[in-house]
């Protein structure tokens, strides 16, 4: 078939996807030739999702491990599916039915809100499933799995057992007591009025405030205050009768269980065990409450004295555990002050006596928010706290002097101390508002019951995680594990499969029958709230197979092979499927963790929207093609770095596959076919070749092995775009019309269908194009056969030969370029000096060294005047250049560059010079600043190496 002049990538995207598609060819165990399986399950999207950078490079890592694999005939399964994203899921019905008029989610009935989602899924939630087709992704897209298949109420066409999965590993782990219902703090989003997970909180650098208060002793008790410096000298020493407190969130004052210091901190130390008065909230009723010591407050930090708020802050929660101090929930669910529970008098005076010592149990009831700030939101309670705390003088001051402009007049005044500084503030990363630690009820995993197999895994190397320095980020969350949240107080999701009686008795079933049958005669309600997204795809290797039956796939397909990941979820979501299925199944989910880098903009800065550096990867595929951006992500996935990426690296690898095109074109109308056997040619170019391709393939297989996904694409992009598009496209030129003919030809369609297989997992599209298009083959190239070629191919003399020949050229043609030679001038070859291996390269390839370094037959002599030398192994070269260029304009150029490179070289050593740098800068930026100092130093030397020949001419 007659190729076009040129590829157009979205065309033959779509044309050669829905082939694919309608031949099922990744399917499971599609071109399967061995018995052994790989396995590889997909990250699962969110369902609200659309294709962002990081997914186009996570998808076609994967992709390439895939389709490689496939091509060798292993029985092969690439795992899709989505999750179901409860909190995101939600968001997005409901300010759907917004926009359509339709009342708030809270107006519905639950089964109708849940319909509304399903109705919602179905229409619009395949969007990035879509996108990853664009993108090459060869999942087995008949299995496509979602994390809330099979649930009560799901739609034709949802069927599945994942909703049974997740329910039966519920109901098991709480029958052995690993989950439980408690009373932690977690993290609050007041918008949705849910429990959410670290995940998805997004800690952001905000303008804030601190005030400093005085917190009276009780009973108007005095002690002596004595701050010293660092040598011990007194520097301040006088009578208090209050401590002083520091704090960001004055409304939280009200819930204060105490106050804590250090137990090295002397100047506190008269005053531990007695009692200081909160300074808000009416003066009748004020509360008292303890100075504790503990270790958490940093005696440098401010006062170095801190409230301690158990239930509205995560440090001082862990205080209050430590020290048995209540905990006093102020806010409702909306984060506005509560106006439940018992009145102000009867609170503070069961605080009071808990302050005392004694034992009030339980504080559920107990709201120490004053009657006039019940029901206002935190942000105005905050307003009223400094009002009432300033007005009673119990502010912190300090004196200020205002001077008059009229008179010039001094005035003195006391104002209260009120540091203005960026603060680190929590927000919902759905929702956009502050969110709020609070006490709350929920369901969790006691992760220490399950977390010494996912320890010992990776100990072991049962499971590997590369690159080797994200064991420390695994290691360290789960050695320093705290009990999961699994519960969420939303619609969308699996819902909590436990049942309530009158008096509050829990009943666990997979089923409300089930657990009317543990409750014979009552009437049961069932709990409201859902699963936590991280506990169901925790599930998701076993889930996708069909766990809990003993299917075919689950028995061939797990434990699966390789997952690749972002470093952001190794412990959100790789941690805990490991935890999961080692729990559930007794092993490992996967034997490789491979964790890439983030994609950054190509300054080296994180992308975001704020910042309006994000990159769509489907405007650069309209522009580029898929196969331009998969080689770009794949050439820039160097272990354990971030790849910088920039349109024009895309466009750069767009023109690799206009090189590939191109060639391959150039191969069609010199009559090369593709599909032949590998052939045994006499010419040395042609054994050359032979042996180089394969030497890539090893390479590559190697590097593919490795998970060097880099060296693989730089490896065959320097071999076929330099050594088969360039080199050996030449070379063959003068043989189509010689003795050799029919080998070159042979030779090079053989060579071609070796670049198109062994490129292919990188660039799917383009290699099954010139595959279709270069033969009649009997299968598509996804199927096509993995090359199998060994060292024995790689002929010696031949390798030798052609190499010390490109060597010659290259250094001809360089020496005539860093000289300003014309580039149509044709120069004399004067041999200097040759041993016999040269002078025989010489005699066999002359024609095509004088053709590609543009110069005359060599002939012997001796270097002269006006010559400039070109060096090889084995021989030495004189080229006369004095009569075709301006000696005095050359050597003024090369100067001038010689003193740019000079600059530019010193501005980096004094960069790497000064410690700063080197201890501040990321080790990425610190290597890229060195490697641009060689190469900067490499351009001096040669620069200065043509100046001292130019001089001597």
């Amino acid at each position: 078939m007659t190729m076009d002049k040129s590829f157009e990538a979205g065309a033959a995207e779509a044309r050669i996807s829905a082939e694919w598609e309608r031949t099922n060819a990744f399917a499971a165990g599609a071109n399967a030739r061995r018995s052994e399986t790989f396995t590889v399950m997909i990250p699962p999207p969110n369902v609200t999702g659309s294709l962002h950078i990081g997914h186009a490079l996570n998808n076609t890592l994967q992709d390439i491990l895939v389709r490689w694999h496939r091509m060798r005939g292993f029985d092969t399964l690439w795992q899709p599916g989505q999750d179901h994203a409860g909190i995101a899921t939600q968001m997005v019905v409901e300010r759907k039915l917004a926009a359509e008029g339709k009342p708030p989610r809270r107006d519905w009935d639950r089964k109708d809100f849940v319909d509304e989602i399903w109705k919602w899924k179905q229409e619009s939630g395949g969007t990035i499933i879509n996108q990853l087709k664009r993108l090459g992704a060869s999942c087995d897209w008949s299995r496509n799995a979602f994390t809330m298949s099979g649930a009560p109420g799901a739609p034709a066409g949802e069927d599945g057992n994942f909703h049974d999965a997740v329910i039966r590993v519920f109901v098991d782990l709480y029958n052995k007591g690993i989950i439980y219902r408690g009373k932690r703090l977690v993290n609050w989003d007041p918008h949705f009025e849910t429990a959410i997970s670290d995940l998805e909180v997004e800690n952001r650098e905000v303008p804030g405030h601190m005030w400093h208060f005085k917190y009276p002793l009780a009973g108007g008790e005095t002690y002596e205050y004595v701050e010293r410096d660092a040598d011990g000298n007194v520097t301040l020493r006088e009578t208090r009768d209050y401590i002083s407190i520091a704090t960001t969130r004055p409304e939280t004052m009200l819930g204060d269980g105490a106050v804590a210091v250090h137990p090295s901190d002397a100047r506190y130390a008269p005053i531990i065990g007695k009692l200081v008065e909160i300074p808000v909230g009416p003066k009748e009723h004020r509360r008292l409450i303890p100075i504790i010591a503990d270790e958490y407050p940093d005696p440098d930090f401010g006062s170095g004295a801190v409230k301690i708020t158990g239930a509205h802050d995560f440090n001082d929660y862990g205080v209050a555990m430590r020290n048995g101090i209540p905990l006093y929930t102020l806010m409702d669910t909306k984060a506005q002050m509560r106006t439940d529970g018992l009145s102000y008098a009867e609170s503070a005076a069961i605080a009071t006596r808990a302050a005392a010592g004694e034992d009030v149990g339980d504080v559920s009831a107990v709201n120490l928010v004053p009657e006039d700030l019940r029901g206002l939101d935190r942000l105005e309670a905050r307003k009223r706290v400094i009002e009432q705390v300033t007005s009673e003088g119990l502010a912190v001051t300090y004196l200020h002097k205002e001077i008059e402009p009229e008179t010039g007049a001094e005035h003195m005044e006391r104002r209260p101390v009120i540091d203005s500084k960026p603060i680190m503030q929590p927000f919902g990363d759905r929702s956009g508002v502050v969110i709020e630690p609070m006490l709350t009820d929920q369901w969790f995993v006691d992760t220490r019951r399950i977390v010494e197999p996912a320890l010992e895994a990776v100990r072991s190397g049962r499971t590997e995680i590369l690159p080797e320095q994200h064991k420390k980020v695994y290691f360290s969350w789960l050695e320093n594990i705290e009990p999961w949240t699994i519960s969420r107080q939303l619609w969308w999701g699996h819902q909590i499969p436990v049942w309530y009686d009158e008096e509050g008795n829990q009943y666990c079933a997979a089923t409300e029958a089930e657990a009317q049958a543990m409750a014979p005669g009552k009437a049961l309600t069932r709990d409201p709230d859902v699963l936590d997204t991280w506990f169901s795809s925790g599930l998701w290797p076993i889930g996708t197979l069909g766990w809990p039956e003993p299917t075919e796939e689950l028995k061939k397909y797990f434990p699966t092979d390789v997952l690749v990941t972002g470093f952001d979820i190794i412990f959100f979501w790789v941690a805990r499927m490991m935890m999961m299925q080692l729990e559930v199944v007794g092993d490992v989910p996967f034997r490789t963790v491979y964790v890439h880098g983030l994609v950054r903009d190509e300054k080296g800065a994180k992308m975001s929207k704020s910042k309006g550096n994000v990159i769509d990867p489907l405007t650069l595929v309209d522009a580029y093609g898929a196969d331009a951006l998969r080689f770009t992500l794949t050439s820039m996935a160097a272990m354990g770095r971030d790849p910088k990426l920039g349109p024009k690296h895309v466009e750069v690898n767009r023109n690799f596959v206009t090189k590939i095109w191109n060639a391959t074109r150039f191969a069609q109308m010199n009559g090369v076919r593709g599909g032949g056997a590998r052939p045994q040619p006499a010419h040395t170019v042609n054994r050359w070749i032979i042996g180089e391709t394969a030497r890539i393939l090893m390479a590559t297989d190697e590097a593919l092995a490795s998970y060097r996904f880099n060296d693989a694409a730089s490896g065959l992009f320097a071999f076929v775009w330099g050594k088969v598009c360039d080199w050996y496209v030449e070379f063959a030129k003068p043989l189509f019309d010689g003795d050799h003919a029919d080998e070159t030809r042979a030779t090079m369609g053989w060579v071609l269908d070796q670049c198109f297989a062994m490129l292919h997992p990188i660039m799917p599209f383009v290699t099954e194009e010139l595959w279709a298009l270069t033969a009649d083959r009997d299968r598509m190239l996804v199927h096509g056969d993995w090359p199998e070629l060994g060292a024995d191919l790689i002929d010696a003399d031949a390798d030798r030969q052609m190499n010390w020949v490109i060597a010659l050229i290259e250094g001809v043609r360089s020496a005539r370029a860093q000289m300003g030679v014309p580039a149509g001038a044709r120069l004399d070859l004067v041999v200097t000096e040759a041993d016999d291996a040269a002078r025989a390269a010489l005699a066999a390839n002359g024609p095509l060294i004088e053709r590609l370094a543009r110069v005359n037959a060599p002939v012997d002599g001796a270097a002269g005047k006006g010559m400039i030398a070109v060096s090889v192994q084995g021989a030495s070269f004189a080229l006369p250049i004095g009569d075709v260029i301006d000696v005095s304009a050359e050597t003024a150029r090369l100067q001038k560059a010689v003193q740019k490179s000079g600059k530019d070289a010193e501005g980096l050593q004094k960069r790497l010079s000064n410690p700063k740098f080197v201890e501040n800068a990321e080790a990425e930026v610190i290597d890229e600043t060195r490697e641009k100092l060689a190469a900067l130093e490499d351009d001096i030397a040669r620069l200065e190496a043509a100046l001292a020949q130019l001089a001597a001419m």
